[in-house]
Parts: C-alpha cells; structure tokens; sequence
C-alpha cells in the first residue's frame, strides 16, 4: 500500500486489513480489494507437500486420445487388498482399459500409432516424425484410404512419407526392413495417400544420403564435400534423373574417394546403400564421362 493510502479518503483514519479487502475502521469505506489466490497453482496428493507437480504427461499425437486418458495402475496399495477387494479392482481395471477403445476405429488406430512408434524407434527417428507419421496416418483413416488395405502398410508408409517430406534419407527397403509390411503393400499405401492427400513431396535429392553413408564409411569431410560438389554438378547437367538415388550418392562417394586418395570400393559403396556394384559403377562412369 502507498503512503496516499495509509489513511482513510473520506475521513483520514486508521485503515484495517480484512482478508482480501482493505476497509476503513470508522466509516466502513472499502478502499481497495485484492482477490489474487498468491498460494502455489499445483496441490500435492501422495507425495507429501514437498512435490511440486503440477501436470501429468505432455500432449502427444501418437496416442488415439492423444494422452489424456487415464488408467487404473499397479500400486502399493493393491499388496494391501485382499480377496474380494482386489477381485474386483482387478475386474474395474480390465473393464477400464476396454472402454479406452469404444470402436473399430479406435482400434484400428491404436495398432496403426502402435507400429509407427515401434519404426520410428526401430529407425532411430526423431520424436518429431513420429507425431507427424501420426498426424500423417490419422488423415489417410479419416479420409477413409485404409478400407480394405493393409493398417501395417499404411503404418509404414506414413513414416517413409514422412522421411521424403521432412528431407530424411531413409529408403523403402530401410523402413520395409522393420515393418510389418511388405513392399507392394508400403507402395500402394504410399500411392494412395501421395493421390488423395497431396504430400508435398518431389524428387529424392541424392544429397540426402551422402552425410549418412560417409559417416557408415568412415570417410574424410573432404570426400564428402567432394561428392556433394559432383552430385550438384550432376544434377545441374540432368544426369542423376531416372537413377536410383542412394546409389548414385554411393557412386559419387566412391569417384571422390578416388579422387582424394581414400581407400574405398565399389563393393564397400554399394553394401553402404543396398544397391548392386553395377549401380554404383555405373554413376561413376556418368560423373567420370561428364567432366
């Protein structure tokens, strides 16, 4: 409080504090109010007054009820129930986890998020792809593109769709590799969605590879920047289109390692990018005719 308002502005007494009102102990004139609540915004339950939690679990795309449904847990307290109590707490909680899911859609979308959390993981990809593979897979359900086709497949594809859109480096066959999906079913997942929904996607840039397989092959950064320097050229000269892009980026590795007096194979560039010595033969032969 101000000095001004130390005393009373009709009649210049004594002012009083009564809880959140400022009064005047003579002629009752309330001079000011404050209803701020200046205690702490959490409350303690089981952890004693000490814990200042405040919230529960982020929000997350990755769930169907996108985290903010609760569960019956395991706690201490069911070593103390007995019998018939715990019974039926073990009844409450079966039947609790059942009405998570009330329809086939639900269902379907749990076990879609399910195996896209288990690839992105699996891939050891970013938290940020998997919300968007999420976000990603839940539009193609909404847009009704999963009827009659493969959850495992449209689950796969959402995180390959993902990787083109957000200029990752991961292939078919890396994600086919620990999905659930084969590849015909990834593709026409991967068809469907890039139709219906519009996926900015274009062509794969093969410079998306290079920092990925030079570090698989220990090389030098200055066979990197010596590659990346080759596939620029290529691309301006309309020699990397119709080409499998990650073997022409092991092929460009390999004519830079040649270049710069590193140690490296063809037979060692292809494995690096799951394509044949001919693949990667025949981008060194293209970048090496060019010049």
């Amino acid at each position: 409080m101000s000095k001004a308002m130390q005393s009373c502005p009709e009649c210049s007494s004594a002012l009083e504090r009564d809880r959140d009102e400022t009064i005047c102990g003579e002629c009752g004139l309330v001079v000011g109010a404050d209803r701020i609540d200046r205690g702490p915004e959490w409350r303690s339950f089981s952890e004693g007054e000490a814990s200042g939690k405040r919230t529960g679990a982020p929000l997350t795309r990755s769930r169907h009820d996108r985290g903010l449904s609760t569960e019956i847990g395991y706690g201490d307290s069911d070593t103390r129930l007995t019998g018939r109590k715990r019974r039926t707490l073990t009844r409450l909680r079966r039947q609790h986890n059942r009405a998570r899911i009330a329809t086939k859609t639900d269902r379907n979308k749990v076990y879609g998020f399910t195996e896209i959390r288990r690839i992105v993981g699996s891939l050891s990809l970013p938290r940020s792809i998997r919300e968007q593979a999420c976000t990603l897979f839940e539009s193609a359900q909404n847009e009704d593109l999963l009827r009659g086709r493969s959850i495992e497949g449209f689950a796969a594809a959402a995180v390959y769709a993902t990787c083109r859109v957000r200029s990752i480096s991961r292939t078919t066959d890396e994600v086919v590799a620990v999905s659930r999906a084969d590849e015909a079913e990834l593709q026409v997942a991967y068809d469907a969605m890039n139709r219906d929904l519009g996926l900015p996607t274009g062509p794969i840039d093969p410079r998306e590879y290079l920092a990925r397989f030079a570090t698989e092959l220990d090389l030098p950064r200055s066979v990197e920047r010596r590659a990346r320097e080759l596939v620029a050229a290529a691309l301006d000269d309309g020699l990397a289109s119709g080409r499998n892009p990650g073997g022409f980026a092991a092929g460009c590795l390999y004519t830079a390692a040649r270049r710069e007096n590193v140690d490296l194979t063809q037979a060692e560039a292809a494995e690096v990018a799951d394509v044949s010595t001919v693949t990667v033969r025949s981008a060194f032969y293209a970048v090496t005719d060019d010049e």
